[in-house]
């Protein structure tokens, strides 16, 4: 038996991407998201991650380190057939910080008739495709 929708799964995605430079990356994606502080790290030139109050959220690695061989840039193109999509509390207040962030606009504010949400489509400094939705039925 499915749970009902709505409740806590058991299962949480935790997304990595490759990233030219981890630092720059991961300030971007924290005034983005809001996310957490990070303790410093002598790693995180090479592997960062993203916490929003105490929950990964995404984690970023730098390319052609530490050979993972999933992890070359040669073999592909970065942000290629990815969206990291976001669910944020406060559309309006993620909208604005991505202005703050002079982020490329791939598809303004809009609303999404199949979701009942509003959602920003916006490109990382990589390439990814990163879309910031309102809570599904919001709009309903």
């Amino acid at each position: 038996m499915a749970p009902k929708r709505g409740t806590r799964s058991p299962i949480r995605a935790q997304p990595l991407i490759a990233v030219a430079d981890v630092i720059a990356s991961t300030r971007w994606y924290q005034h983005l998201l809001q996310g957490d502080e990070l303790p410093d790290s002598d790693h995180a030139h090479i592997y960062e991650r993203v916490m929003c109050s105490g929950r990964l959220v995404l984690q970023l690695h730098s390319w052609d380190d530490e050979d993972h061989p999933n992890l070359e840039s040669k073999r592909i193109k970065s942000g290629h057939g990815v969206l990291l999509w976001f669910e944020v509390e406060d559309f309006d207040a993620a909208v604005e910080r991505a202005q703050q962030l002079e982020a490329d606009v791939v598809l303004e504010p809009h609303e999404n008739p199949n979701a009942m949400h509003r959602e920003i489509w916006l490109r990382d400094p990589d390439g990814y495709v990163v879309v910031m939705a309102s809570p599904d039925g919001e709009t309903a």
